[in-house]
């Protein structure tokens, strides 16, 4: 048995089934901008398999060959989880190609993460039209008790008026302290990374459109990690699909791909 060229060793671990090789690559090569941990969880979101990010950094390292030419939570925090009824809201501008620019409001919901809408605004923003922005981004919806502010361009009277005869609370954040503001100062990051960043848009209709298309594929399809990989809009779970029959379903006109059931 010492010298014999047979000798008898344990089993290790089963490699990934080739359907789950393939449908790993297939997530990659569509969102090369997406990591491991985020191709887990849609893997465990689509499928219904559990599947570790070593395990998936091993596919990618062994199977995928990219293309060429292809500080901890803040008080908000724990108010936000607090508080079941926390809108979060922010200003971030952008430019047309016409080089005009748009200014653009953001409101999330501070507990499911999920997007409320947007407001859009072409030339410098006032009171009037701030609010107006509000109006368009909350689309009919129930007004929440409490929305969450920064200190930049939220000190017009009209504005605050306006919060005063809807009955809303508006809490301040720390001024020039964006961690006291996470979540949605993240989120205004994704939208830049992964669509404004790669997409372009001439006028205020088309940039609208394209952000309605982002709010869809962002609250419907898109895993998050702060929700340990779950949809911010928790209505949307689906069934488990078979690796056997499934198909790729386009967002944002052809910048992400997710599988779902063929």
């Amino acid at each position: 048995m010492l010298f014999s060229s047979q000798r008898g060793c344990r089993p290790g671990p089963k490699a990934p089934a080739p359907e789950l090789i393939d449908a790993v690559v297939g997530i990659k090569r569509r969102n090369p901008a997406w990591g491991c941990p985020r191709i887990a969880q849609q893997i465990t979101l689509a499928f219904g398999v559990e599947i570790d990010k070593d395990v998936v950094r091993r596919i990618l390292g062994k199977h995928y060959r990219p293309e060429f030419g292809g500080g901890g939570p803040s008080w908000l925090t724990f108010l936000g989880q607090a508080k079941d009824s926390l809108w979060s809201t922010d200003l971030f501008r952008c430019e047309s190609l016409s080089l005009r620019t748009h200014w653009v409001l953001v409101v999330m919901d501070q507990f499911t993460r999920r997007i409320i809408g947007f407001g859009i605004h072409r030339g410098p923003v006032d009171g009037p039209s701030l609010c107006l922005m509000f109006q368009r981004a909350m689309q009919g919806r129930s007004l929440p008790k409490y929305l969450s502010t920064d200190n930049e361009l939220y000190r017009f009277h009209q504005w605050q008026a306006s919060l005063r005869v809807l009955e809303v609370v508006e809490i301040k954040t720390i001024p020039y302290v964006p961690l006291s503001h996470p979540f949605v100062e993240r989120l205004v990051g994704t939208l830049r990374r992964e669509c404004l960043d790669r997409t372009l848009f001439w006028t205020t209709a088309d940039l609208e459109a394209k952000l309605r298309e982002f709010q869809t594929y962002f609250n419907e399809h898109r895993t998050h990690a702060g929700l340990e990989g779950r949809l911010p809009d928790a209505g949307r779970r689906a069934s488990p699909i078979s690796f056997a029959s499934y198909r790729w379903q386009k967002h944002c006109r052809g910048l992400y791909q997710t599988p779902i059931a063929a």
